[in-house]
């Protein structure tokens, strides 16, 4: 499958076959094709329909991307990168296509089975490519690394009718096969090769690449990478050879070309897609990707005393006829001593400090506020005296800073449980990542 088209948009952009579009800055146009394909997924019962929605915007039909960043394909070629909605806001929209790719890549990191991707800031060139380039250069680049450090050979058991005794003679092989030509031997033997399980996934996953690569530095390194690698053989059963890699003494330097195989040798899909529409995608749910990097930023930063419990469902809002109705899942709660001390919950959305009245509320959701009521009414102990808890957001340009002051929730007695809502700043910098706290909340000087 070659590319064809690169389209850029952020997360809830538009995307139309209809060619009036071409007068909107905020609507991209796509061919026929894959406008019609991405429609049918869509309309389709299976899950990829979450990805797309069909709208109807300035007299136009389009398709608005959810809250998923990454790339997709189209059978004809179509590329889509879907960046965060972080940097839509900004005026220079290459920069700002720049910053939201390198933040996703920083959250990327944080992810299980991510963690060899390379966001250095030095590496200027990668933030400006697309995403999907960005992985293909690491990619190839540990296949570089690899090479010059020297492909392995293993053993490779082989059996074969030959002019001269090689090994060990099958005798009823020999038999069967040899009974008149008694010059011949059928033979089993052990030949060193390069035809190994990780060099075989690591072709397969250049062969993959090869269909989708577009920079013209990425093209030429790929074609050089294939040529050394022509003599081994190409996976065609991914799962089995990755369940017989072992990667013995002195072979470390196979663990990232491998880390990237699998990756793309998955579908390039994170999000495997199923039913009808076999799209090629690499396509990331962001408030999941916010939420564990949030989760691991804030655990490799408490108190040794402190323990942070992501996706906990320990309480219910009712109970029943005896049993528990309605789970109660905050993303995160932070524990001391057995007994949770905070309760903290994140959302993929973009505030507005900027509309700080009664009528916008930042563009808070009053459904957000109650389930972080619930949350505080049954999560903390009772002798928690002072109660907090904390609604995370993305840094952006329109929301830097910290709401100053509390949201209260009048309980009983005489405490008030307390919400911040608080900005988390992506970055991997470790003196410039993380939440920004209120100056008036007390649990930060607790937790570090």
């Amino acid at each position: 499958m070659k590319v064809k088209n690169t389209v850029t948009l952020f997360e809830f952009g538009y995307i139309t076959n209809d060619r009036k579009a071409n007068e909107h800055d905020h609507i991209q146009v796509i061919s026929d094709n894959a406008y019609l394909y991405l429609k049918g997924m869509c309309l389709s019962d299976e899950r990829e329909r979450n990805l797309l929605k069909l709208k109807s915007v300035q007299g136009m039909e389009v398709l608005q991307v959810q809250n998923y960043a990454g790339v997709l394909f189209t059978p004809d070629g179509t590329q889509l990168e879907i960046l965060p909605k972080i940097g839509k806001n900004r005026s220079a929209s290459k920069k700002a296509e720049e910053d939201a790719r390198q933040s996703l890549l920083i959250m990327l990191k944080a992810l299980k089975g991510f963690q060899h991707i390379q966001t250095s800031n030095a590496n200027i060139v990668s933030r400006k490519m697309p995403l999907l380039e960005v992985f293909i250069s690491q990619f190839l680049q540990s296949v570089n690394v690899l090479i010059k450090r020297g492909l392995r050979s293993d053993y490779v058991p082989k059996e074969d009718n030959l002019a001269f005794l090689k090994g060990k003679l099958n005798v009823g092989k020999q038999l069967r096969h040899n009974f008149i030509n008694k010059h011949k031997f059928y033979c089993e033997y052990d030949e060193f090769l390069l035809d190994r399980p990780a060099n075989r996934l690591i072709h397969a996953a250049l062969m993959k690449v090869n269909g989708v690569v577009r920079s013209a530095e990425n093209q030429k390194l790929l074609q050089e990478l294939i040529f050394v690698f022509h003599d081994v053989p190409v996976s065609h059963n991914h799962k089995h050879d990755f369940s017989l890699v072992a990667l013995g003494r002195g072979m470390n330097h196979y663990e990232l070309p491998l880390a990237w195989a699998k990756l793309i040798l998955d579908g390039l899909s994170p999000q495997t897609m199923k039913g009808d529409h076999h799209a090629a995608s690499l396509l990331f749910p962001m408030e999941r990707v916010f939420e564990d990097y949030v989760a691991q930023s804030l655990s490799k930063t408490l108190k040794q005393t402190h323990r942070l419990k992501a996706q906990v469902q320990s309480k219910s809002l009712v109970t029943h006829n005896g049993s528990c109705w309605f789970k109660l899942k905050p993303d995160m709660v932070i524990e001391h001593n057995g007994k949770v001390v905070t309760v903290l919950d994140t959302k993929w959305k973009l505030l507005d400090s900027s509309k700080a009245n009664g009528t916008d509320k930042y563009g808070l959701s009053q459904s957000d506020f109650y389930q972080m009521l619930a949350y505080g009414h049954h999560y903390f102990d009772t002798e928690i005296e002072s109660p907090e808890m904390f609604l995370v957001y993305p840094s952006h340009s329109g929301f830097k800073q910290v709401i100053p002051q509390s949201f209260d929730f009048p309980i009983q007695g005489e405490k008030t449980l307390k919400l911040w809502v608080v900005s988390f700043v992506i970055s991997e910098k470790d003196d410039e990542k993380g939440i920004q706290w209120p100056d008036e909340a007390q649990i930060p000087a607790e937790l570090y």
